[in-house]
């Protein structure tokens, strides 16, 4: 009897054990969840960019291989992330977390940079001359524009995932890896599934008109001349975005450094407008502080494009003795 008592007595020990481990589990999972949803918010500006971005990479195919053409980016896109850029931040993260916030602002000055270069197109438009050789046959074409796709895509993955890696508050690295696994899916199935509805928007459209009746028809008129201006609003709202987390990472890396005079005068203009209508406060208080960090980016992204690309560009010609390659050009 005594030998089933303790049978028992370890039986529920062992219940106990595993009770514990299960709530440990739910707690990591929930902690995960939170915490993957929180640093995707965070890099959000990258996430509009590339999501305004991909649909061009479709134009000029037939309409059949519009969406085998973006799951084939999109298949590059998490690639990128899963077996290169995730294990590279946990390296980062384990060996070297002192580079973390140098290649988060190195990151935050390139996203300033490309914004300029969509305000400067916006500004001062430039013809685009795109040269096909009609002995390259539409395959090899495919394969060409989706290998150029992934090669831009892999520059913003790295932005999100250091973004994704500055923001996560984690105890253990199994914790960020789960994280940072999780971002890469949330935001690859968010940007190219959004790209799919955006690109067939207008398909679906031309079959709603053309299939008969009033509302039928209404709304797919609709659909079809919406596009061209949404795409363009989906743009400028990128590039806003960009100026503002580009511009806010680079206010909070330098007073990591001790510069605190750009936060110092964000935190003013925030703080005024904040004081200026009590009801809404707390909204206007961070409209004033995204507003002034992306014309603290339109600065820096006007720096770097017309003082230190003319600069380095030479530089890097002799390192590497390529055209030069801009990403969203």
């Amino acid at each position: 009897m005594e030998w089933r008592r303790d049978m028992a007595s370890g039986l529920l020990a062992l219940l106990d054990d595993v009770v514990a481990l299960a709530k440990v589990a739910a707690a990591s999972l929930d902690d995960v969840t939170t915490q993957s949803f929180k640093v995707s918010a965070k890099a959000a500006g990258v996430v509009i960019d590339d999501a305004a971005v991909t649909p061009r990479y479709v134009i000029g195919f037939a309409a059949e291989r519009e969406l085998p053409i973006i799951g084939r980016i999109a298949r590059g896109s998490l690639k990128n992330k899963v077996l290169f850029l995730l294990p590279a931040a946990l390296l980062l993260s384990a060996f070297a977390s002192w580079a973390i916030m140098p290649l988060l602002v190195i990151g935050a000055v390139f996203l300033c940079f490309e914004g300029y270069e969509k305000l400067h197109h916006m500004i001062v438009p430039h013809a685009t001359h795109t040269k096909l050789s009609p002995a390259v046959d539409s395959r090899a074409l495919e394969d060409e524009t989706v290998a150029g796709a992934i090669r831009t895509d892999f520059i913003l993955s790295a932005e999100i995932i250091a973004i994704s890696l500055a923001g996560i508050v984690a105890p253990n690295i199994l914790i960020q890896a789960l994280v940072l696994l999780a971002v890469a899916l949330l935001v690859t199935v968010g940007v190219y599934g959004s790209v799919a509805i955006i690109v067939k928007a207008d398909d679906f459209g031309v079959y709603l008109a053309q299939r008969g009746g009033t509302i039928n028809r209404a709304i797919g008129q609709v659909t079809v001349h919406c596009m061209p201006p949404f795409l363009k609003m989906l743009s400028l709202v990128g590039m806003v975005a960009m100026f503002w987390v580009g511009g806010g990472i680079i206010v909070h890396g330098l007073h990591g450094y001790g510069i605190d005079g750009p936060e110092h005068v964000v935190g003013a203009i925030s703080d005024a407008a904040r004081a200026a209508v009590a009801p809404i406060g707390g909204f206007l208080a961070w409209l004033a502080e995204a507003l002034a960090s992306a014309a603290f980016g339109v600065v820096i992204g006007a720096v770097t494009a017309l003082v230190v690309v003319p600069v380095l560009t030479p530089l890097w010609r002799r390192v590497w003795p390529a055209d030069y390659y801009s990403p969203h050009q």
